[in-house]
């Protein structure tokens, strides 16, 4: 009996690896490719189309389309005022199963401008996704700077992507 356990223990923990490794390369890697390279097409790639999409801190609520059009302008500007930007993930929780999961962290966006100018800004993310004909994508985006309490100690005591 102790040896069944065992084994069930073991292969829970390995598929939950499998899940985040695919998670992680059809999901995160390429969010985080598209919104570095201001690439509005792949980073809404890895979107459901019945995206529910809030930035808590703007009170606002969108659709995969509105939060579409929202991304490519927000692109767009930024091209014109050669701002580069920068995102990194580290996570505080992922719980999955073979078809849904959650991811909970921290993000830290970095930038610099064309005149040298540079920041960073962070924010904590809760993330539902699901298996859409096999691939992992994004059902429900949320994310909040939490009353700006959310910085570097907080990214930093987060686990980074493996």
């Amino acid at each position: 009996m102790r040896i069944v356990i065992l084994l069930l223990l073991v292969s829970g923990g390995v598929f939950a690896q499998t899940a985040q490794k695919e998670i992680n390369d059809q999901v995160w890697k390429p969010f985080i490719k598209g919104f570095t390279e201001g690439d509005t097409e792949m980073f809404m790639s890895v979107h459901s189309k019945d995206l529910v999409r809030s930035p808590r801190d703007s009170k606002e609520v969108l659709n995969w389309e509105g939060y579409n059009n929202q991304t490519k302008a927000g692109n767009e500007r930024r091209a014109g005022d050669k701002v580069k930007l920068n995102i990194e993930l580290h996570f505080t929780e992922r719980i999955n199963n073979s078809n849904q999961a959650i991811d909970v962290g921290v993000y830290k966006t970095t930038w610099k401008s064309a005149d040298g100018k540079s920041g960073a800004g962070y924010g904590r993310f809760h993330v539902v996704l699901r298996k859409e004909d096999g691939i992992w994508k994004i059902l429900v985006d949320t994310d909040s700077d939490e009353n700006n309490t959310i910085g570097e100690a907080q990214f930093l005591s987060a686990k980074p992507m493996e």
